[in-house]
């Protein structure tokens, strides 16, 4: 606490990112990166463009990246944004859409828990609506007075989807506020919302580069939508940064949609680890959630998550714990390598074995 801090940064509450530590031989499974490495031909965009005109400012813009994005979800350049991450992207839509509405913004109990944190830091109006108790997302619940919704899709960080007719009828009852459907693992399983796009005018679809596609260390996010949303989106960048992506991170990223067959194939290695994962985490005796993301959510009827979160730290294998009560006994597990999840296995069946 300092006393030259504004009064609205004593009262916020960061979001707390998962564990980056430096410890030998790690098996990192708590932050969802992808467990294999990005396209060669985004090596080589990054290493030709690693030149002198690093010395320049990159296109503001972003005109190459967005076409490639365009062409990539069938839209117009005008229909796509670009920033720092979907991160960055939400944290601009909290500011273009949300902020200063008198009805709440809307968004699930269990979720990603940055959305509290941009209703905090720009002074957001919100309501956490609760989960089934089958942990999946009842969508009807928001036909509701709102200044704005937002959910993942799949959810994190149970992994649960809605299909797109749920979306849809959302949207059909839905048409007075802004709707951000953020998809930051849909390629793993689950379909775009983006399609709605040209019949609702209120619909925003986010995405990352950092999950798929394999490149959560160059941080590139985007947005689609519709023109007028989009231009909002860039009016509050601007009045920002207007330079969020450097010239590596806009090469590497149109780089990575010119090799779609490469990540078309990895993430179905992704989704079939999910589904052996998931089937050998149930005869260890968890229970685990129907994942469409590249992690799974499992708990064990007779051993602490917490517990089993310590005890696999000590094996040198990080998996993700959360303390909210309604899922405090559940790991989130990101999908490693098929000799990281064989390793993981084998230590759980050790663990969940012994002292019973």
């Amino acid at each position: 606490m300092s006393r030259y801090w504004s009064p609205q940064v004593h009262q916020l509450s960061p979001y707390i990112p998962g564990e980056q530590p430096r410890i030998p031989n790690l098996i990192k499974l708590n932050t969802n990166e992808s467990p294999y490495g990005p396209s060669p031909r985004v090596m080589e965009a990054i290493q030709a463009a690693n030149n002198e005109t690093l010395r320049l400012y990159p296109d503001p813009q972003a005109t190459a990246l967005k076409a490639a994005l365009a062409q990539y979800a069938g839209l117009s350049a005008e229909e796509v944004f670009v920033g720092n991450g979907s991160d960055e992207v939400l944290a601009l839509a909290f500011q273009a859409f949300f902020q200063g509405r008198t009805e709440p913004l809307l968004f699930p109990e269990i979720t990603y828990s940055f959305y509290p944190v941009y209703c905090q830091l720009y002074q957001v109006a919100y309501k956490m609506l609760p989960l089934r108790t089958d942990f999946t997302l009842p969508l009807t619940d928001y036909q509701q007075p709102n200044g704005g919704i937002i959910f993942p899709n799949p959810n994190a960080p149970t992994g649960i989807a809605v299909s797109l007719a749920e979306i849809s009828r959302l949207l059909e009852h839905n048409q007075d506020s802004v709707v951000i459907v953020d998809e930051a693992y849909v390629d793993f399983g689950t379909e775009s919302a983006a399609s709605l796009i040209q019949r609702f005018p209120n619909l925003l679809v986010t995405q990352t580069f950092s999950k798929s596609w394999a490149l959560a260390g160059l941080r590139v996010g985007f947005a689609l939508g519709h023109p007028d949303l989009i231009e909002a989106l860039n009016r509050v960048k601007d009045s920002f940064n207007s330079y969020p992506l450097d010239r590596l991170a806009l090469v590497g990223a149109q780089a990575a949609l010119e090799d779609l067959p490469y990540y078309q194939a990895l993430n179905q290695k992704i989704i079939a680890s999910r589904e052996q994962l998931s089937q050998d985490l149930t005869a260890l005796g968890f229970e685990v959630l129907p994942s469409k993301a590249n992690f799974v959510f499992a708990r064990h009827p007779h051993h602490s998550a917490a517990d089993l979160a310590d005890q696999l730290r000590q094996n040198a294998i990080l998996v993700r714990h959360f303390k909210h009560p309604k899922i405090d006994q559940f790991l989130r597990i990101t999908l490693g390598n098929e000799e990281q999840n064989q390793k993981l296995i084998k230590t759980l069946a050790h663990l969940v074995t012994t002292d019973r």
